[in-house]
């Protein structure tokens, strides 16, 4: 299946960084292979403390403009992903400058961290404007579009200031933007228990596995928190066990698999332990593995204050 080796070789090159653009607060400091990529990675969670959370304020965007779900997930991906890869050349930069000019590393950082935190909203609307064209080619979000908004916010940019930070997302990226999302995940994994027989209510779970889906984007911290809290069956995780536990958060595969098996749960649940069987065969993730993710995003439908 080629969604289980892209999310196999994703999670085989993780950079540093990675979900840290996601997060709302900080779990715990990843031990790192050496002080330089320590104090890189302490960097960019210092940009991304200054950042909102990005991930509601791409949902709400693409409410307002009346995107489709694969395209909010797509403008998540790509923001977390660009912020990082930028974060990590400021960084460099500033390094060379400081040896290079003498500058004073304090104030040369906190002059490209601002510079970053700046230009975040705008970032933001290209990753937007970039993951419509990629998915709703029927409704790309245009520029005077996009402006309009920016200008309701009191930024004052132009049209050829958009178009460069389009590009410059493009570039940062290498003009590879057209990633799987965890919604891609789900879909193909409902197709796949619909083609082996098990009888589900097709739309009404769909329309909850995007629900739950949204929920686990916004409640990224508690839900992966208390997962983190079942595995290792201790209330105060280590540095290292936060550290280890990336690659568990960062796996679309078991997002997706929890997902559905929450979404079954919570709409059919006499057939949960007949999927959780197939999700199984098909994904080769653990039955109990299946069971603890949904037991921790159940923990917080219940627990939270949301509608």
């Amino acid at each position: 299946m080629r969604l289980a080796r892209e999310n196999e070789q994703g999670l085989s090159r993780l950079r540093d960084g990675a979900g840290c653009f996601k997060e709302t607060q900080i779990v715990g400091e990843a031990p790192s292979r050496g002080g330089q990529h320590r104090c890189e990675k302490l960097w960019v969670t210092g940009v991304r403390d200054r950042c909102p959370c990005f991930a509601e304020f791409v949902f709400l965007l693409a409410e307002k403009w009346h995107l489709d779900h694969s395209a909010r997930y797509q403008a998540v991906e790509l923001l977390e992903r660009f912020m990082i890869k930028q974060a990590e050349q400021i960084y460099q930069s500033s390094c060379k400058n400081v040896k290079s000019h003498g500058q004073g590393e304090g104030s040369s950082r906190r002059s490209l961290q601002d510079q970053l935190y700046d230009t975040f909203v705008l970032r933001l609307v290209s990753c937007v404007q970039l993951a419509s064209k990629l998915s709703l080619h029927y409704k790309i979000i245009n520029n005077n579009t996009a402006l309009k908004f920016l200008q309701s916010l009191k930024y004052s940019y132009t049209k050829q200031e958009l178009l460069e930070s389009e590009l410059a997302v493009l570039e940062t990226l290498q003009f590879q933007v057209n990633v799987s999302t965890p919604l891609a995940y789900v879909e193909l994994l409902l197709e796949v228990l619909g083609h082996n027989g098990c009888l589900l209510p097709t739309k009404p779970l769909h329309e909850m596995c995007v629900q739950l889906l949204d929920f686990s984007y916004l409640m990224r911290d508690a839900i992966y928190d208390t997962l983190l809290k079942i595995n290792i069956e201790n209330p105060t995780p280590s540095k290292l066990q936060v550290a280890k536990f990336l690659t568990v958060k960062e796996d679309f595969m078991l997002l997706a698999v929890g997902i559905i098996s929450t979404s079954v749960f919570i709409l059919s649940p006499g057939l949960w332990k007949q999927v959780v069987e197939h999700l199984n065969c098909v994904t080769g993730i653990t039955s109990q593995s299946i069971s603890e993710f949904s037991y921790a995003v159940l923990k917080h439908i219940i627990g939270s204050t949301t509608p």
